[in-house]
């Protein structure tokens, strides 16, 4: 049990002896620098049952804390109606044995019998490799997955890959069309990467085609429709429907340079999947479903054969779910897999890592599963993010001017190396170590840059900044888990029991005081679905590192005890620094 989490229980029972009130909520926050103590009590809301002034309250507060727990608060003073208590060092001291002793100190076992959570992330279409706007979906849903782990969930991360419709067709006509047998083998290119090409190629012909038949009089509708390369498009996607040999062969050929390229690009980014599932294989699901809402009368059938639902009583409008010729929409198919879902595994709860564009299309499926009676439809949840936009602007991917996820990976390797040579903090390391630190370096960068941020925001990426090696940046935090690596090599082989000390400084007790919070900050971050919180404390807990290390003596000092103490109290740090970046997707170097 933390430290806070031990005082917010006595001051509960306190409030319960002395003014009667039962299960009080108590707000604890840090203590302002400028007065004494660790951490403050605001009295105000109590002064109705005490029938004293606030600052009385407090003193009453605070006397009986002191009196109940005297291991636990040392000494409180009041100000202006704010209880700042002091720690006794003791609790200090006790925190730091514990965590020292806890393995993987901050996480919690998923219970084996426990149900699970689904998170989905990625979703990619396969006609173009993956860009900046899919790097920050994968990093939000993978951190978020380690996080519901960390925090004792079991989960199942899974994708849905979007293999099927107009948008592959284009790719393969292209490719048909304009190719000549290309290959990612002949080509030298990435299987995605050659498919993408081909999208941009299909966009480039089809303007040509739209601008000559505007020329010859047609509107730009008109022209659109009737271009012959968007009519062959279409006809290809009516032979794939009807599962044309031919079509079939080619999709499928396709579709696997871009899962090979999609793999790859996985595999670099540090995520990974248990799940998949393709719409090629779902894009059917959800027609029982509606037909199961129309006997309920969920649904409601128009003139034309279409199948509706009014939503306008719930705040919302009128949704189609079927067409009038019996052919899916999206939230069609989304009914069906969620459903399916919950049938295959053993989930309570759902989570869809998808950009803010989407939020009233989730709004209106989850009301639908709830009106079609799933219980379990109160536990879906979207993890709606913002856009990702550059100094340089916003991304067009049918101008083929996307920033992708592979090259923007390559450029950090490259700032990471500029940089790292510059400071010359290379010494004694092989061309292979190197390779590899550059690797951790710019990941960490670029995944820190990207996860610091709370997920509901707009963001600015700025491949340079996030790169500094000062500040709140990934390789600020990186270097201060190498800085304590060499520490723990220099003082030799640390014992595996915590050191025993009659005191200890303010500065150690701050920073203990700061690593007894990660545990609550796991569970807060994972309920708030929200790594932002995560990157943020280990930046705090860095901060207050760096203060102790720069102004604490510690393989200097004399006495073995405190010496021994403290560079265990510096490895207890980097195992917390560790664990916090582990659950954000980032690797922390030995030697930086």
């Amino acid at each position: 049990m933390d430290i806070q989490t031990v005082l917010k229980e006595n001051i509960s029972a306190v409030l319960s002896d002395i003014y009667g009130l039962e299960n009080q909520r108590a707000d604890l926050q840090a203590t302002r620098p400028e007065f004494a103590g660790d951490l403050t009590l605001l009295a105000f809301p109590y002064v109705r049952a005490s029938h004293k002034s606030p600052e009385d309250t407090a003193r009453e507060i605070g006397a009986a804390l002191k009196e109940r727990i005297p291991s636990v608060v040392k000494d409180f003073n009041v100000v202006k109606g704010f209880l700042n208590i002091e720690l006794s060092q003791d609790i200090f001291i006790d925190e730091f044995k514990k965590a020292y002793s806890t393995p993987d100190y901050g996480y919690v076992k998923a219970d084996e019998n426990a149900k699970a959570v689904m998170v989905e992330y990625s979703s990619p279409n396969t006609n173009k490799p993956l860009h900046l706007g899919h790097v920050r979906n994968n990093l939000l849903g993978y951190s978020v997955a380690k996080l519901l782990e960390a925090s004792g969930k079991k989960v199942y991360k899974t994708q849905i890959i979007n293999d099927r419709g107009i948008h592959i067709c284009k790719s393969m006509l292209a490719w048909e069309l304009f190719g000549g047998g290309e290959t990612p083998e002949s080509s030298g290119m990435k299987g995605d990467k050659l498919v993408g090409k081909y999208y941009v190629e299909f966009d480039k012909a089809y303007k040509k085609e739209v601008d000559e038949l505007k020329a010859a009089g047609m509107t730009e509708e008109e022209a659109k429709k009737n271009a012959p390369l968007m009519k062959r498009a279409q006809q290809m996607l009516l032979l794939w429907e009807t599962g044309d040999p031919h079509v079939r062969e080619l999709w499928e050929k396709m579709n696997r340079w871009v899962y090979d390229g999609f793999g790859s690009t996985y595999k670099r980014l540090g995520v990974e999947f248990d799940k998949n599932y393709y719409e090629s294989q779902t894009y059917l699901l959800g027609k029982d479903n509606v037909e199961e809402g129309l006997e309920k009368g969920v649904f409601y059938r128009r003139s034309d054969g279409s199948v509706w639902i009014d939503l306008s009583g719930d705040g919302l409008d009128e949704k189609l779910v079927l067409r009038g010729d019996g052919t899916s929409v999206y939230i069609t198919q989304d009914i069906g897999t969620a459903i399916k879902r919950f049938g295959e595994f053993d989930i309570d709860s759902l989570i869809y890592t998808v950009g803010n564009e989407q939020d009233y299309h989730f709004k209106v499926l989850f009301l639908i599963l709830k009106k079609l009676g799933y219980a379990w439809a109160d536990k879906l949840y979207h993890l709606s993010y913002g856009m990702v936009d550059l100094p340089t602007g916003k991304m067009k991917s049918r101008e083929g001017t996307v920033v992708d996820a592979d090259d923007l990976m390559d450029d950090m390797y490259r700032t990471a190396k500029e940089i790292s040579e510059e400071l010359g903090k290379l010494e004694g390391m092989d061309e292979k170590e190197k390779d590899e630190l550059y690797n951790i370096i710019g990941m960490g960068a670029l995944k820190y840059f990207i996860l610091k941020v709370d997920p509901r925001k707009r963001m600015m990426f700025n491949p340079k900044e996030s790169i500094d090696f000062n500040g709140n940046t990934g390789p600020f935090i990186q270097y201060a888990y190498a800085r304590i690596q060499s520490v723990k090599r220099k003082f030799g082989q640390l014992p595996a029991e915590p050191a025993c000390v009659a005191s200890i400084d303010k500065r150690e007790e701050s920073l203990i005081k700061n690593i007894a919070e990660f545990p609550a900050v796991i569970q807060k971050a994972a309920a708030a679905h929200s790594p932002a919180l995560v990157a943020n404390y280990v930046y705090d807990l860095v901060k207050e590192y760096n203060s102790y290390y720069q102004n604490v003596p510690m393989l200097s000092v004399e006495d073995a005890q405190v010496r021994t103490f403290r560079v265990q109290l510096s490895d207890l740090t980097g195992r917390v620094i560790k664990s916090a970046m582990a659950v954000l997707g980032i690797p922390v170097p030995e030697r930086m």
